[in-house]
Order: C-alpha cells, then structure tokens, then sequence
C-alpha cells in the first residue's frame, strides 16, 4: 500500500529521509563523518558512506566540500551527430552533451560540478561509452555512470535507461513506470535536465501525439538519432 502511493518502498522512504538529515548536518562547519552518523542513527561511517553511494551517486566527504576531492576527466569527440564532450570520475561517467561549443560545453560541465579538480585527458571509461556510438551495444554493461541529481530525477533517468533501442515511450509512460502518473510535466522537466545525452535516452520519449517533441540538443539532432537506431536496429535483425 506503501509503495502504491508514495512509488518507493517503506525502506528507500526512510533512507531518503536519513540521507536528508545526513546533508543538513553536513553542511555545519564543524560536523564530522563520525558525528554525522551518528546523529542520523547509522552504525558508523561506513553505512553512511554507502547511503550516499547508492542514493546520491557520491561520498559523503564530495558532498560536505562541494566536490572539491573530485578529480574529473573530459574530452571531446565526433559522433554520428555532432561533437560532443565526455567528462567521468573514478565512479564513471558524470557528463555527456553535445558540445556545438566547446567552451561553452565546458561552461555548462562546469556549473555542475563547481569545485573539482579537471583534466583534459582520454581515460577507459570515456572510450567504453563512446562504443555505443559505434552501434556495438554488446558492451552497455561495461558502462558505468556517475549521476548527481535530486531523488525524482534519478528515479526518471534509471526509467529512460529500461527503453530499449529502437524503442520510444511518451511522457505520459515514463510518469507510470516511476509511480507518479500525474506528474507527466514534472517528468518532462526532468527528462530535460539529464546531464548524460544518448547514453541516458531521453530522445527515445516522445509526446503522446507521436510527435517527436523538443530535444536538450535540437530537435533536428532528436530526430536524426531516433532514425539512426531505428535503422541500426533493423540493420542487426537482417
């Protein structure tokens, strides 16, 4: 009953409520890990450590300074449409967009993630994630991703990645599969913040008209990927 109305479980409620408590007390100046656990009631600062690892995508520590014990890695690429620029962390990838501008890609990685430390340099987890464009999807599990994102929009992104290839869903069923079938705008909104294009589909959601819909990074560019898989898939099936 729960579950049906909240869309979560009793369980991830109350660890949505611990991380909550977790980051208030975090963001105090003088407030330690150990302190931190304890006060949220955690046994110590390993399960609190592993509740921002499963929730928030990043330690404890990252969140207390703004990211600053972050070191990223970016590059920029070709794909089939477009330049785009790839940025990960030791977790996996954190960034992905089409990049018309270098510069101002940069800009736009940056605002994310304001206090870490960046390097242009290639690194495995770049190049396991540029295959996909390669239309060898044999890999996909070899992808990690490292999202940073409110609980709502983490629910939609891990939604988008059940959409097959090939496959379109419109923002009316996204809302279904994360339990909210009312909040078809809200989703919407999320599905336009998603900071990992075409590895996180969010072209693959179109209107409920069967029109294709507005796109992060062009409409025209939503288009040409949607013909793109939808040929490649036939291509694998022949």
């Amino acid at each position: 009953m729960f579950t049906e109305w909240a869309g979560i479980s009793p369980k991830k409620f109350l660890q949505y409520l611990s991380l909550d408590y977790a980051k208030s007390i975090l963001k105090q100046q003088q407030a330690t890990l150990f302190d931190t656990a304890y006060e949220t009631g955690l046994s110590g600062t390993g399960r609190l450590h592993d509740l921002f690892i499963n929730i928030e995508g990043m330690t404890p520590a990252e969140y207390k300074n703004g990211g600053r014990e972050l070191n990223i890695n970016y590059s920029y690429a070709e794909s089939p449409f477009g330049n785009i620029i790839v940025a990960s962390t030791a977790k996996g990838i954190c960034h992905l967009a089409f990049a018309d501008d270098r510069d101002e890609a940069f800009s736009q990685l940056h605002v994310q993630f304001p206090n870490a430390v960046y390097t242009q340099v290639v690194d495995m987890a770049q190049q396991n994630a540029l295959h996909i464009f390669t239309k060898d999807w044999s890999q996909l599990q070899d992808i990690k991703l490292h999202l940073k994102g409110t609980d709502f929009q983490l629910k939609v992104w891990q939604a988008l990645l059940t959409i097959p290839v090939g496959g379109l869903k419109t923002y009316a069923t996204v809302a279904e599969k994360v339990k909210m079938p009312t909040a078809s705008r809200a989703v919407g909104s999320a599905i336009g913040a998603n900071p990992v294009a075409f590895l996180i589909p969010c072209h693959r959601v179109i209107k409920s008209t069967g029109e294709f819909g507005q796109y992060h990074w062009g409409a025209n560019r939503k288009s040409a990927i949607i013909g793109w898989e939808a040929a490649s898939l036939s291509t694998i099936e022949v």
